[in-house]
């Protein structure tokens, strides 16, 4: 027992030193029991060691702990645990020392060490070497893990170390066709090997491709497993590999013909690349006869359904030379190409017309009758035509009126009572904590919030301490105070701000310094709204500690943030029986929540109030009788390619009210419209400034659009899901707000335009759209280049087809005269790319709804030479209003 201490002190005092030498060969001696005896002493040394700074001396000791503790460990399970520890990853010894260490044990054991090892995710970074050097030592099988194939693959690319290739090095490896046949069975293994497998004579592509010609791996294998990859699908990095690779295989004709079937399912399903190599083999195939025509027509049906036009079209271009070259075909493939009359591009319509018409004649009538059926997916213009050399029945029938399908107009929602219970009122508070609830939800929690304070403030604050724990300042400790009471100072954040009051976080000094002046920011164009929302949940903190509200006046009515003048009058009422004294803030913005559209229920509501006999009272039947603010004069600025606006002084803003509400009638300048604040990076509370000003949406819309112009300009996420609330609030639709939609319908991210696109129809079925303007700033934004024509036609092709094809064709009918005035001015537009795909657009609403008439400049691109996408479809849209077709 005393040799086996002193061997231990030894190893202990020589790990503890980072002598990793004398370590090894003090362990060369040990037998396994000794090894044993030494384990408790180096797992202390490693809680120790846990516990050490990152500079601490005693950290050089980590290397020779690595090797000591996995070589005093005497089970397989233990070693491989302890090798693969995170806390000794960063400092392990190297895999040569390891070696050294574990090379004494019996085979077995060194296999299952090196196959638990493998067996370890990618994460626990297991060098190969010592996976590859335990294999060697013992003369297990190979493993065939992500981890162990994933570090042979790297191991062999690290051409920078030796002279050698990769193709030679894979000749000398014993267990390369074992690792590579492995390949094909890892799960997004293209994710991690895209970068190593490169390009070029010495690439793995090559290297494997000459190994199978060579018979060191199994071509039929090896193809099948890359087919069947293929077939998989997975990540596009998968199936860029595994596709390069059988390119570089070079299939014969043999092989191809075999896997036809493999082909056709690719065609039909797999991504873009995999397919059009698929499509280009099945296309060799028929053209040489080595295809049957129902093979062929099957393989036309996957593909001409896919959504890739170049796909589609090369389809098309393939079964023209088929029907050429097997004109007896005819009866098989017209079918098939009769499904491209429902393709979304009247391109692909206009080819696959053109083959019918063509072949026609060769074919039965029952086969004729199904083609011409199928005409009646084609567009209106194309279907026109389709029954002059078709002979589609129903040609001369009289079509009916259009009629535009818009969604229903949106109604406004009334903002249910408080809860009851403090218990649910709790767990609707723990419910907007986590995910950002409307206005409607965040008024009826703060409301509720204040009247159970009122109520039973120690039955609240215990109902709500289970839903807060997850506040980084709930319980925070002493120290930390001052930080806590900062972070409330500078932003109220939301009813965070509330609920730090009741339990005890904040001093009555910081809400009372926040209520008094105010937040500390700059004077942003945001800050306006910002300060007005902010200075209320500032208030009710600060009356929770100083003089309670038995609640809030400002709640609104509806979700809009519209307040009924009569519920007001009924709350004054309330407070005057109480004897509370109303919030000045609270009471500000119940008067510009106030509705005052309805004149005869206003003085009603005037009469009640000024009965009251109190200032509140007085004030509100002073507000009802009076005109409210008007909307201030605004003014066009250009900034870059942006097109911004300035707002004049909003008139009728009392001067009774409380600053921060006041401010809310300054000027906004270009200037302070800069690209980066605080507010610019929180969106959080953006959706509640329009309950702030309910009625006057192009206030909130001309102070956020600088935001939304970066949507199409700088391609930021986001900032467009505004728009819909824009559309749905109260009040008139100006300039700011058909600006904002505009350019979120030019957004780089799909999500922002399809925001554009639900304010868009909102607007329209709320009969606020006018289209006229919007079409003229989309015009002049897509002249100066703020926004892209691709991206706007995406956005105007969507919005068409929910039903809104008058409306869109309204819209393009004032934008694209001023791209096709540049265009027959210089030639060439300077934003070309997409305004085919916009006159597409125009061109189908126009044949939908039946327009007729000119459009200026449009003549001139359609009299230009080619067949570009741009001169087609301008010359389709040309057509379209010089006859008119309606669907």
């Amino acid at each position: 027992m005393s040799g086996a201490v002193s061997a231990s002190e030894a190893l202990l005092g020589a790990v503890r030193a980072g002598r990793m030498g004398e370590a090894a060969g003090l362990l060369d001696g040990m037998t396994d029991a000794e090894r044993r005896a030494c384990l408790p002493a180096l797992k202390d040394l490693r809680k120790e060691l846990r516990a050490a700074p990152w500079d601490a001396a005693s950290r050089k000791a980590y290397p020779a702990l690595h090797a000591a503790g996995a070589a005093c460990h005497t089970g397989a399970a233990g070693t491989a645990t302890w090798l693969t520890a995170a806390d000794l990853r960063w400092s392990q010894a190297s895999p040569g020392v390891l070696l050294h260490v574990l090379g004494d044990r019996e085979r077995d054991w060194l296999g299952d060490v090196a196959h638990r090892l493998a067996k370890r995710p990618p994460l626990a970074q297991v060098p190969y070497e010592l996976m590859s050097g335990l294999v060697r030592l013992s003369g297990c099988p190979v493993p065939t893990t992500e981890t162990y194939v994933v570090g042979w693959i790297e191991q062999v690319g690290s051409l920078w170390q030796r002279g050698d290739t990769i193709l030679q090095r894979l000749r000398q490896d014993p267990y390369t066709a074992e690792l590579v046949a492995a390949v094909f069975e890892i799960p997004d293994i293209g994710s991690r090997l895209d970068w190593l497998f490169g390009d070029g004579p010495d690439s793995w592509f090559n290297a494997l491709a000459q190994l199978t010609r060579e018979g060191a791996l199994d071509r039929k294998a090896t193809v099948d497993a890359c087919v069947a990859r293929l077939l998989r699908g997975g990540v596009p990095s998968d199936c860029r590999v595994f596709l390069r690779l059988l390119t570089a295989l070079e299939l014969t004709r043999d092989e191809e013909r075999e896997r036809a079937a493999d082909w056709l399912a690719l065609a039909s399903d797999a991504g873009s690349k995999v397919a059009s190599h698929a499509q280009s083999v099945l296309g060799s195939l028929a053209l040489d006869g080595e295809l049957t025509p129902r093979q062929l027509a099957e393989m036309s049906g996957g593909v001409l359904f896919r959504t890739e036009k170049k796909l589609v079209r090369a389809q098309l271009v393939l079964l023209g030379k088929a029907l050429r070259c097997d004109p007896s075909s005819a009866a098989e493939l017209l079918p098939a190409v009769a499904q491209a009359f429902g393709h979304e591009d009247t391109d692909v319509q206009e080819r696959a017309l053109k083959l019918v018409e063509r072949h026609l004649d060769a074919v039965p009538p029952d086969v004729r009758g199904e083609v011409v059926d199928a005409a009646g997916e084609l567009s209106p213009g194309l279907r026109v035509r389709a029954a002059e050399t078709l002979g589609l029945e129903g040609a001369d029938r009289v079509e009916e009126p259009y009629v535009e399908l818009l969604p229903p107009a949106p109604e406004p929602a009334r903002v249910p009572p408080a809860p009851d219970s403090a218990v649910e009122l709790a767990e609707e508070v723990g419910a907007l904590l986590t995910s950002d609830g409307d206005v409607a939800t965040f008024e009826r929690a703060l409301d509720g919030l204040v009247r159970h304070a009122y109520r039973d403030r120690d039955a609240l604050t215990e109902a709500l301490k289970p839903v807060v724990t997850r506040l980084w300042w709930v319980d925070a400790d002493p120290q930390y105070s001052s930080t806590v009471e900062k972070h409330f100072r500078e932003d109220p954040h939301g009813l965070e701000v509330v609920l730090a009051t009741l339990l005890g976080q904040l001093s009555t000094a910081t809400l009372h310094r926040a209520v008094q002046h105010g937040p500390m920011t700059d004077p942003c164009v945001h800050s306006a709204l910002a300060a007005a929302f902010n200075a209320r949940l500032w208030e009710a903190a600060h009356r929770l500690r100083t003089d309670p509200l038995p609640f809030l006046l400002a709640t609104p009515t509806w979700g809009t943030g519209l307040l009924e003048p009569d519920e007001l009058v009924a709350r004054l009422d309330e407070y005057r029986r109480l004897g509370a004294r109303p919030g000045e803030t609270d009471f500000a913005q119940a008067l510009l929540r106030v509705r005052r559209d309805d004149s005869a229920a206003s003085a009603a509501a005037a009469e009640r109030a000024a009965v009251l006999g109190t200032a509140e009272g007085n004030r509100l039947a002073l507000w009802l009788t009076t005109d409210g603010p008007s909307l201030p004069w605004s003014s066009r600025r250009t900034s870059g390619v942006r097109i911004l606006l300035e707002l004049g002084e909003l008139d009728g803003v009392p001067g009774e009210f409380p600053p921060a509400f006041r401010r809310i009638g300054r000027p906004v300048g270009l200037f302070e419209a800069r690209a980066y604040c605080a507010h610019y990076w929180d969106r959080a509370e953006r959706h509640h400034w329009l309950a702030v000003v309910p009625g006057r949406r192009e206030l909130v819309a001309a102070r956020l659009l600088r935001e939304l112009s970066s949507v199409a300009v700088e391609g930021t996420r986001g900032d467009a899901s505004v728009l819909p609330l824009l559309a749905e609030a109260p009040g008139e639709a100006g300039e700011a707000v058909h600006l904002g939609v505009a350019y979120g319908l030019g957004a780089r991210h799909p999500e922002d335009r399809l925001s554009a696109v639900d304010a868009l129809l909102v607007l329209a079925a709320r009969g606020q759209l006018d289209t006229e303007r919007l079409g003229a700033d989309l015009g002049q934004l897509m002249r100066r280049g703020a926004v892209k024509p691709l991206r706007l036609a995406e956005s105007v092709r969507t919005a068409a087809t929910t039903g809104a094809y008058a409306t869109v064709w309204e819209i393009l009918r004032a934008a694209l005269p001023v791209l096709l005035a540049d265009l027959a001015t210089d030639g060439a537009a300077a934003s070309a790319r997409g305004f085919g795909e916009l006159l597409a657009v125009a061109a189908e609403c126009a044949e939908r709804t039946g327009a007729r008439g000119c459009m200026a400049h449009l003549a001139q691109a359609a009299d230009r030479r080619g067949s570009s996408r741009l001169v087609t479809q301008a010359r389709r849209l040309r057509a379209t209003l010089d006859h008119g077709v309606a669907a």
